[in-house]
């Protein structure tokens, strides 16, 4: 799940960092499938010829509800927040004005099933794993991705300094996501982590003494205890992967001849700086959020 430059929301600005993390419960490497086959030509991504399943028309997966700051107002279609903003930008740069991109409802544990979809791309702050890319292809890289751990000001769980000391405590995060999947590699706590459906659900038990503490991408962390729960704190941040930088990825049907347009419109848009000013808006520049070893 995850921020940038200034984002108002309630009237409070959230800086947000440059590295953030999201849903995956798959390990391995966050290198992205190499699934462009090269430089495509203009002819290959010309609007019309584009392999879109309904000519004319960009088709948008994304989970309900969209969670800020990725989305705003739980509204994928109005082009606020960080991923609704670079789907658009994207579907710019293949062509395609705002009227001609269709949002459809993916759960995202779903999302990076095998088989057809019914999208042209998803976009959820979908981490790209080995495991995923087996069954599903998916774009370069969007945004760069770290886990943070949130708990309530003045618990046990707010005086963890290091991943050590998280392992005697109870921990959750939102099923199917990397940060899930960081509890259990990673940290690899005492007792079993409990499994939420979705986020919502994930800071209920925070609240409720459930759990001591939950885990989100970096960005939905600042969110969470900036706006929706002032009571908690960031603990830190780390790395599920020594050495290796998870990201998200735009994620397409297996096989798709999507991709290397796709891959070239990203490129683009992060040579001319779209990308930046995007994450600038809607993210975060640099913030000091301790690092957890």
């Amino acid at each position: 799940m995850r921020l940038r430059g200034s984002l108002a929301v309630a009237a409070v600005p959230l800086l947000l960092a440059a590295v953030a993390c999201a849903p995956a419960s798959d390990g391995g490497s966050t290198t992205a499938a190499d699934t462009s086959g090269g430089s495509p030509s203009a002819d290959q991504c010309a609007t019309d010829s584009l392999p879109v399943r309904t000519p004319g028309q960009l088709t948008v997966g994304t989970d309900s509800p969209a969670y800020e700051p990725w989305f705003s107002g739980n509204d994928p279609t109005n082009g606020k927040g960080y991923e609704s903003a670079v789907a658009y930008a994207v579907a710019e740069q293949l062509g395609f004005s705002k009227d001609q991109v269709t949002w459809v409802k993916v759960p995202f544990n779903k999302s990076y099933a095998p088989g057809p979809k019914d999208f042209d791309f998803d976009i959820n702050q979908i981490s790209i794993t080995p495991a995923r890319a087996k069954v599903v292809d998916f774009s370069d890289g969007y945004y760069q991705a770290a886990q943070a751990v949130i708990a309530l000001k003045g618990t046990a769980g707010a005086e963890a300094s290091s991943l050590s000391d998280l392992k005697g405590l109870k921990l959750g995060a939102q099923t199917g996501t990397t940060s899930l999947t960081a509890i259990r590699d990673v940290i690899q706590p005492d007792s079993d982590p409990a499994v939420f459906e979705d986020t919502n659900a994930a800071k209920s038990a925070l609240e409720n003494g459930q759990v001591d503490a939950i885990l989100a991408d970096l960005p939905t962390a600042f969110y969470i205890s900036a706006v929706e729960i002032p009571k908690s704190t960031i603990i830190g941040q780390f790395q599920p992967e020594t050495g290796q930088q998870e990201e998200f990825g735009m994620l397409f049907e297996k096989g798709s001849e999507l991709v290397p347009c796709v891959n070239a419109a990203l490129g683009a848009l992060r040579d001319d700086g779209t990308l930046a000013q995007i994450e600038q808006q809607w993210l975060s520049d640099v913030v000091d959020v301790p690092t957890l070893q």
